[in-house]
């Protein structure tokens, strides 16, 4: 986009979303799909409002129907997730992916930043593909996430969820700046010059929220049409050197010096009951299962 070099992705599941979004910005560098915006696209939502259901076959179909037809809107990086739970495997996980990546050019498969999901990557990359790594919430899954993409073939996503971390009290706007900080300190350690991951700020909820993930780094911002639109009115802003980050009366996310290791296993993801994780993965598998018969 002009006037900085973060790129932006639309976050919808709606074609008619992808065209509006284009129209306004004169482009989008790309869109980030998930099950929940799935739910929303309005051919779906009209679907269940039916009181109709889908077997999985034709779940997957009009996904990739939703996705074919962003598609003809725009050619940038195109984000479609895997159906997870705690209790997927990595090989069940790379799967979905290879079948997915099929759909059409350019798509980056979005694991859950969870054990299977970074060993999946993993592989998958190992084949070719292309990732964005998601429902991430502190620097040990962030740090896998690097160890797992070092050889991918394009760059890598990482999808650090702020607002979430507002709901807690804390300022999510610090895992985009701490995630930021480690990864050049990892570059540093290695004597490369080049992100091989990129940092794709979402759950973007307020304009707090957008300012501060360009001040602090982010490669990406994934926003929704409502935010794009509340931006241009504001005159599509990009904060300067001076732009200080305001959190709000949130407490502090602090940094932790983490040390770059040679495998994932060295960074265990732990599933915890409570946390924002655990709660990020059920709400998808949540979305995707009410969708189901």
């Amino acid at each position: 986009m002009s006037n900085t070099t973060t790129m932006v992705f639309l976050d919808s599941g709606d074609p008619a979303e992808t065209r509006r979004a284009i129209n306004l910005l004169g482009k989008i560098d790309g869109q980030t799909t998930n099950p929940s915006l799935v739910v929303k696209n309005p051919e779906v939502s009209k679907f269940l409002t039916d009181g109709k259901k889908f077997s999985e076959s034709e779940l997957l179909d009009i996904y990739k129907k939703i996705i074919l037809e962003i598609r003809e809107e725009m050619d940038g990086p195109l984000s479609v997730e895997v159906n997870a739970s705690w209790d997927s495997t990595w090989e069940d996980l790379l799967r979905q992916a290879e079948s997915m990546s099929a759909w059409t050019s350019n798509i980056n498969i979005k694991f859950p930043t969870t054990n299977a999901g970074v060993k999946a990557a993993q592989e998958f990359i190992a084949c070719g593909g292309r990732v964005n790594m998601t429902l991430v919430f502190d620097q040990t899954q962030a740090a896998a996430v690097y160890v797992a993409t070092q050889k991918t073939q394009e760059p890598a996503f990482i999808s650090p969820f702020m607002g979430r971390w507002d709901d807690r009290g804390f300022a999510g706007v610090d895992l985009v700046g701490n995630i930021r900080k480690m990864y050049d300190a990892f570059n540093a350690k290695r004597n490369v010059d080049t992100n091989h991951v990129k940092i794709l700020a979402a759950s973007i909820r307020t304009m707090d929220h957008l300012y501060a993930s360009l001040a602090l780094g982010a490669d990406i911002l994934t926003i929704p049409l409502t935010t794009i639109e509340q931006w241009l009115a504001e005159g599509k802003k990009i904060p300067g050197a001076e732009y200080v980050v305001d959190r709000k009366g949130l407490k502090a996310i602090e940094y932790q010096e983490l040390e770059l290791k040679e495998n994932i296993s060295e960074y265990d993801i732990v599933r915890t009951e409570g946390t924002l994780l655990d709660e990020g993965l059920k709400k998808f598998a949540a979305d995707w299962n009410s969708l189901l018969e």
